[in-house]
């Protein structure tokens, strides 16, 4: 970045942090004790605070990373500052490592989309900053830095590992993506991802240098038609690419520390007897379709203000015509996949201090034909979310949607923080938007994090059986 650039972007990152201490501070001064998860992640991390690393909840289902990394900040913190007493890996200090990773996560973002969208000739800094100030308060990602949950720490690692894949540090790249997997396993589908984009690159290569020959103009070479043919030219290309010794070679040659990360894995999950560490009997894998339908419906909302225009809207119904039978296969795909495949987990129907249970009981759960209803829009919200990726490769398009299905679909549970990956990568690899769309898109983000927080400190509620005060939240 060059020397204004960065003055603007260290006073923001400045006034970022000190907005989100105030707001930290209302929080915990209105949530003193551990709340929902955090009465298994902060005892936890007490534990480790204490030396008593062979101690474990069995309720928790994530690996220790989080618990780690906190008690390698607190402890040298504590020493330097010579603390002691209950305030040393207190919750408050706990949730407090999480702003951190919000400064972090806002950073990582501003050099992602530096590296994705290149300085173009003039007025780029401020779309820039703006867009990575608008995302780093994305508001699901947000209202979690005032918690003791993995979602922030997670974020940034697989930020942080995407950042160094396309700076081709492969190797510092695998060395994130382990801290990433220790904080979440299933982030091992973005780690995945990673090493798809390297794949992705080469057979990019490979397309262009084939058709180049047939075509003067090499953008318009890699450009593949929406069709039955333009489907079977890419099969084959596929097929080619992967039994060619010569491409399989140079791709391991480059991604082999993903490699070596995807094996350690697979020895964690034989060893362990699963991918879940604890509870497994509430957090089984399922074939939940309709989990990327709300998927695409999340991403569509949230990224209203800088992708709809009447255009784009005129772009869908031309192509509804254009490809009637493309649309037809969807729509009927689609209602055999809601129809068969809808899973409704236990925990969606039981908590309502979740913004879902209420969107389930007062929607889903009015009548069962209104699952149906919605199918119209979910055509719509993968059109637009596909659309929205054109300027993307094929080979990179594939990639993306392959992990967007691995990371979504196998969930049971409805849970908005599934989300947070896949859209802050949908969203990052979007065309970089106008400043009057940042705006907007930065208005919608602040105003729904102003609420969903207000919410949280304002409007309590009791349980029948419960003295304490239940908070609504994401």
């Amino acid at each position: 970045m060059d020397k204004f650039e960065g003055y603007i972007f260290t006073a923001l990152c400045s006034t970022n942090f000190l907005v989100s201490c105030l707001l930290f501070s209302k929080v915990t001064r209105e949530q003193r004790e551990p709340y929902m998860d955090e009465i298994f992640h902060v005892p936890q991390a007490q534990k480790y605070c204490e030396g008593k690393f062979n101690q474990w909840d069995p309720m928790i289902t994530t690996l220790p990373g989080l618990y780690l990394v906190s008690v390698g900040i607190i402890k040298p913190v504590v020493r330097l500052a010579d603390m002691n007493g209950e305030v040393v890996c207190s919750t408050a200090m706990l949730r407090f490592i999480n702003l951190l990773f919000n400064c972090g996560n806002l950073y990582l973002l501003y050099r992602l989309i530096c590296r994705l969208h290149p300085k173009e000739k003039t007025r780029t800094a401020a779309r820039r900053i703006l867009s990575a100030l608008s995302l780093s308060t994305f508001p699901v990602l947000y209202f979690f830095n005032f918690l003791y949950y993995t979602d922030a720490g997670s974020t940034f690692f697989i930020l942080f590992t995407y950042l160094m894949t396309l700076h081709r540090c492969h190797k510092a790249s695998a060395l994130l993506a382990t801290c990433a997997v220790l904080f979440r396993q299933t982030n091992i589908m973005w780690v995945a991802f990673c090493a798809g984009t390297i794949v992705a690159g080469h057979m990019d290569d490979a397309w262009k240098a084939a058709h180049s020959k047939k075509s003067d103009d090499r953008s318009a070479a890699f450009q593949v038609p929406l069709s039955r043919s333009g489907a079977k030219r890419v099969v084959l290309f596929g097929v080619n690419f992967f039994t060619s010794v010569g491409h399989v070679k140079a791709v391991l040659l480059v991604a082999w520390p993903y490699a070596l990360v995807a094996a350690g894995f697979l020895a964690f999950v034989w060893l362990n007897g699963g991918v879940v560490v604890g509870d497994r009997a509430n957090h089984e894998a399922c074939l939940n379709f309709p989990q990327l339908f709300y998927f695409l419906s999340f991403s569509l909302f949230f990224s209203l203000p800088v992708s709809l225009c009447h255009h784009r809207v005129r772009r869908f119904l031309q192509a509804m015509k254009k490809q009637p039978v493309l649309f037809l296969v969807a729509t009927v795909a689609s209602v055999l996949l809601v129809w068969k495949f809808t899973a409704v987990h236990k925990y969606l129907l039981a908590d309502n201090r979740h913004f879902t249970f209420y969107v389930w009981k007062r929607f889903f759960q009015r009548h069962e034909v209104l699952r149906f209803l919605l199918i119209p829009g979910y055509i719509f919200a993968g059109w637009h979310f596909l659309d929205s990726l054109k300027s993307r490769s094929i080979f990179w398009s594939l990639a993306f949607l392959a992990c967007v299905v691995a990371a979504t679909v196998p969930q049971k549970l409805l849970e908005f923080r599934y989300f947070i990956v896949p859209y802050l990568m949908y969203r990052l690899h979007m065309p970089l938007p106008s400043l009057p769309r940042l705006a907007l898109e930065f208005a919608l983000y602040t105003a729904v994090n102003a609420v969903t927080i207000y919410v949280f400190v304002a409007k309590t509620f009791q349980w029948p059986d419960s003295a304490a005060a239940q908070r609504f939240m994401w």
